[in-house]
């Protein structure tokens, strides 16, 4: 539901009767105009995108961290290492799930022509072309590097200095920070993914929109700096339990891997 109330209050020109003051406000009015299960549209779509996106983000962040960390700071846990192992993951996570945010938000957005999935894929494929589910690829590793690199980092400190045991803690605290420090790229990345006719046809833009310089003009044009951190509270809400939920959810079969392995070689 949260992806869905981000995705509504970062419009730059919404409809009168999807303007929202309020995460509270923006869930009880979808909800009552739009049925009860308006906020979980698209949901479907990030499930399918998000099994092996986030298998190969995770491989791809232990494996660099290992090798960079062995590398920077020996038998250590180097920050600069984190950091970079997550950007790098960030690459193979958002070359995968890019498609599906284009595909997410356009049916999250209000009065949808779109029925289904498949019928937005297709409709964007016949009139935009392939190239529209990557419109926004720039943008998502320019906010999602970033993001991963403060992310990452901010995790394993809190893990070292106050959350010794891994817990969900880490992973809500470090997203929280990531996730207010790079709305302003999700804001451009929505309005690159939705290209929300209201919005461009107020500036007389013809065509699609592309690109990371013109999406920045843009917001600032319709919304100047307050428009940069639309939905910011939403995107916070969104991104802490999620986060929490999947970091939780990897370590503990980290943990339990690793277990087996370790009991597996000790019987032997």
């Amino acid at each position: 539901p949260c992806a869905l109330l981000q995705t509504r209050m970062q419009s730059l020109q919404p409809d009168p009767k999807a303007q929202y003051r309020s995460v509270y406000e923006a869930l009880k009015k979808i909800v009552l105009t739009e049925g009860l299960w308006r906020p979980l549209r698209g949901i479907n779509v990030t499930m399918l995108g998000a099994g092996p996106a986030h298998a190969m983000y995770f491989a791809c962040y232990e494996k660099m961290k290992k090798s960079l960390s062995d590398t920077l700071q020996q038998g250590g846990n180097s920050h600069l290492a984190n950091g970079i192992a997550g950007s790098v993951a960030t690459l193979l996570h958002d070359a995968v799930m890019n498609p599906a945010e284009v595909v997410k938000q356009r049916m999250q957005m209000f009065n949808s022509p779109y029925k289904s999935v498949l019928s937005c894929v297709r409709t964007v494929q016949r009139t935009e072309g392939f190239g529209a589910f990557y419109r926004s690829y720039t943008t998502q590793l320019t906010m999602n590097v970033p993001f991963q690199a403060i992310h990452f980092i901010t995790y394993e400190l809190v893990q070292e200095h106050i959350n010794p045991r891994r817990d969900f803690v880490a992973g809500a605290v470090a997203a929280a920070v990531a996730a207010a420090a790079t709305t302003p790229l999700d804001v451009c990345k929505t309005l690159l993914n939705t290209q929300e006719n209201t919005a461009l046809s107020s500036l007389n833009v013809s065509g699609h929109l592309s690109g990371m310089l013109n999406a920045f003009r843009t917001v600032y044009r319709l919304g100047g700096l307050p428009g940069f951190f639309r939905g910011v509270q939403a995107r916070v809400i969104y991104q802490m339990p999620s986060t929490a939920i999947a970091w939780s959810v990897y370590e503990f079969f980290k943990y339990f891997l690793t277990k087996h392995k370790l009991e597996k070689r000790t019987s032997l």
